[in-house]
């Protein structure tokens, strides 16, 4: 009995279909492993940039982004040179008031605190014992008077006499010197009259200068004693000075200023230097310096028509020495200290990446636009990109949060001020618009900086900021420091 059997050709290679399709599973699961993690990654970097370096990325093909900064255009101002220095508050009269006479108080006639002027009437000692003390001076005068004119009768008799060899010389001598006597005795008596009159003026205190008077120091009724007692003290209020010191380096400045008759302006602040009192003028130079501390003291009057000035008050004063004017000024924050000096990053207004023209102009926000900064949906586009370029500067003065440039820039040109910790030369930025509702600037301009007077600015919310950039934030910096080849100011100039 015979039965097929299949005989398998050794050279036969093994069967390839379920191992093809094997290979072919796990190529494909390897390709989606890679897609999934490299879109995780994507994402994840996605989430750290800003909507502008989304865009921007978006713009350029996909590159590097460019750094979103807030910029200021170089502007001129007036910078003034400023000495800052602690003072004391120093009234140019302050009495106490003593009676100069003992006896019965029996008046106050004064309110505590109250404003009072010079001769006006502040207490009352009885004055009945000085009134009868004036009356009985006054009669003995009176009285010697009396006998000095007897004694001038006499003497002219004696002289008619002697002249007819009537009387002895000797008489008509005697009586001159009673004459005489009498003379001396009704001076003495005239003296007493107007000591009397003297104490009787002196049970009426008054105030010896313009002020303010304190709080009292007797009552009705007391005894008060002679030199000794004090009833009150009277302080002059209006004017009132300063006193404060500055360093002897500062010292020929000052010196010579004020011998030219110049009135140096002086502000006063209060402790913590951010209200400003009054403003006064320099008035007088102490004649030494304080070898102690090397410092020479100075006296400003101020009018203190608010009374703002207390005596013994500790303040701040600024004495501004000069005033430069038409000096570019420039954000503290835009200026960088390497170690070749002071640097800012100044922005090519005029090309945008790689010298080329600006990318795209800003464009303005639009409220549910399908293109946002960072996609769909958000809330604008970003700026044009610009290309930043290292420019090292010599500095001056500060004023406020400016800083005056000496050489190194141009008056309008535009400088990043928010954002340099983080830029290169030769990078590319970004300068967003600003929020909606605040209003756009201009295509491929910066925006404005700060005032040309160099005083802080307000921040506003959703507008510009302290420093002239424009940001949502407001002020956010504190000017950086420069060099100065100027005078020496130890508070507002470097």
């Amino acid at each position: 009995m015979s039965s097929d059997t299949s005989v398998r050709d050794p050279d036969a290679g093994p069967p390839t279909g379920p191992s093809r399709r094997r290979k072919f599973l796990w190529a494909a699961g390897a390709i989606v492993f890679v897609a999934v993690v490299g879109f995780l990654v994507y994402a994840r970097l996605s989430a750290h940039r800003t909507p502008q370096q989304s865009f921007a990325a978006f713009r350029n093909g996909g590159g590097g982004a460019e750094l979103a900064v807030t910029v200021a255009k170089v502007t001129t101002g007036d910078v003034p040179i400023t000495i800052d220095s602690l003072g004391t508050v120093t009234p140019l009269a302050t009495v106490a008031i003593h009676p100069q006479v003992t006896g019965p108080m029996i008046k106050i006639a004064f309110k505590e605190g109250q404003m009072v002027k010079a001769g006006e009437l502040l207490a009352l000692i009885d004055p009945r014992p000085f009134q009868a003390a004036l009356d009985q001076a006054q009669g003995q005068l009176q009285h010697d008077q009396a006998v000095l004119a007897n004694a001038r009768v006499d003497l002219a008799r004696y002289k008619t006499l002697v002249a007819q060899n009537s009387v002895a010389e000797q008489t008509y001598a005697t009586q001159q010197a009673a004459v005489l006597q009498d003379e001396a005795t009704l001076a003495t008596d005239s003296a007493a009259v107007e000591t009397a009159k003297l104490n009787l003026s002196y049970c009426r205190i008054t105030s010896p200068v313009d002020g303010s008077v304190g709080l009292r120091q007797v009552d009705v009724g007391n005894m008060v004693s002679a030199y000794s007692t004090e009833i009150v003290v009277v302080t002059q209020l209006h004017p009132m000075s300063v006193l404060f010191t500055v360093p002897e380096g500062n010292l020929s400045e000052v010196v010579r200023r004020l011998h030219a008759g110049d009135k140096l302006k002086a502000v006063a602040f209060d402790r913590s230097f951010t209200t400003q009192i009054d403003t006064g003028v320099l008035s007088n130079a102490d004649n030494q310096i304080d070898t102690s501390t090397g410092t020479l003291k100075l006296r400003a009057m101020f009018n203190n028509a608010q009374s703002e000035l207390f005596p013994n008050q500790f303040v701040n004063i600024r004495l501004t020495l000069e005033t430069l004017h038409d000096q570019m000024l420039v954000p503290g924050a835009a200026v960088q200290t390497g170690a070749s000096g002071s640097y800012v990053y100044v922005v090519d207004m005029s090309g945008g990446p790689g010298g080329g023209p600006a990318t795209d102009p800003p464009r303005r926000p639009r409220a549910g636009g399908r293109r946002g900064a960072g996609g769909f949906g958000g809330a604008g586009l970003a700026g044009p990109a610009y290309t930043v370029h290292v420019r090292y500067v010599m500095t001056g003065p500060t004023v406020g949060n400016m800083i005056s440039i000496r050489s190194g820039l141009k008056v309008g040109e535009t400088v990043v001020v928010d954002g340099a910790d983080q830029l290169r030369d030769d990078a590319r930025v970004t300068i967003p618009p600003p929020p909606a509702g605040a209003g756009a600037p201009d295509a491929g301009a910066a925006p404005d900086a700060a005032p040309a007077s160099g005083a802080p600015g307000h921040a506003r919310a959703g507008g510009r900021g302290a420093n002239g950039g424009y940001s949502g934030q407001g002020a956010r910096h504190a000017h950086a420091p420069g060099k100065t080849g100027g005078a020496a100011a130890p508070a507002s100039q470097q």
